[in-house]
């Protein structure tokens, strides 16, 4: 059995149990009792199955699948990656948040600190580094939460790019467990990333970069 076969049998299962009487009125039937049919039935995860390898692999897959780009390294090679990056990129002068301003970056590339930059100054940069609070791997989610190491919001709205340092330990598989672990945060504006800014026009004609960076680039570090 298929998970719409599934769906639809409870759907059936339900509307069997909590069926009108002949010549009831829409309202008399499906009441409570249908309804509490169907909740009895559902299972809610709460808690992912995965993890390690395989719970970064399915972000990876998930992320690629949003048109970002997933570089993966080793702790001590994040320097060298962060370099990598932005040298392919061409970027110059980037933003960084107060929580990554010891971050190495390589010679020739600038790390510009927010101290209130205008929307016209963060346009004009290369792009932005920041950290993650937590991504979700079952929808290719990256979740920010205005830490140190995340910065305000608008220098990951501005520039046209965007790399992200995400650890392995912030990984989880569903969503119910990426909001516990946002509960602490959650008076403050998060923003949450799926792939680079897109959206489409009645023609369904993709455009990118309206909402957000065009280029989301993430660099998963894995301790293993």
């Amino acid at each position: 059995m298929t998970g719409r076969d599934e769906v639809l049998a409870r759907i059936r299962a339900a509307i069997r149990d909590g069926a009108p009487a002949a010549g009831g009125g829409p309202a008399e039937g499906y009441g409570a009792a249908s309804v509490e049919a169907v909740q009895s039935q559902l299972i809610f995860r709460t808690e992912g199955e995965l993890a390690g390898p395989a719970l970064l692999d399915l972000l990876e897959e998930r992320l690629i699948d949003y048109r970002a780009t997933v570089r993966r390294c080793a702790p001590p090679d994040l320097a060298a990656e962060v370099g990598a990056a932005l040298t392919a990129r061409g970027a110059r002068r980037v933003v960084v948040p107060p929580g990554l301003s010891r971050l190495a970056l390589p010679p020739g590339v600038e790390a510009v600190p927010d101290d209130g930059l205008a929307p016209a100054e963060l346009d004009g940069l290369d792009g932005v580094i920041t950290g993650a609070a937590v991504a979700i791997a079952e929808t290719g989610t990256i979740v920010l939460d205005g830490s140190p190491d995340q910065g305000r919001r608008a220098i990951t709205l501005v520039p046209d790019y965007h790399l992200c340092l995400l650890h392995a330990a912030q990984v989880v598989h569903l969503v119910p467990e990426a909001v516990a672990q946002l509960e602490a945060t959650a008076d403050r504006p998060l923003t949450w990333i799926s792939g680079p800014s897109a959206t489409s026009d009645i023609e369904l004609s993709r455009v990118e970069g309206v909402h957000g960076p065009r280029t989301l680039e993430v660099i998963l570090v894995d301790p293993a």
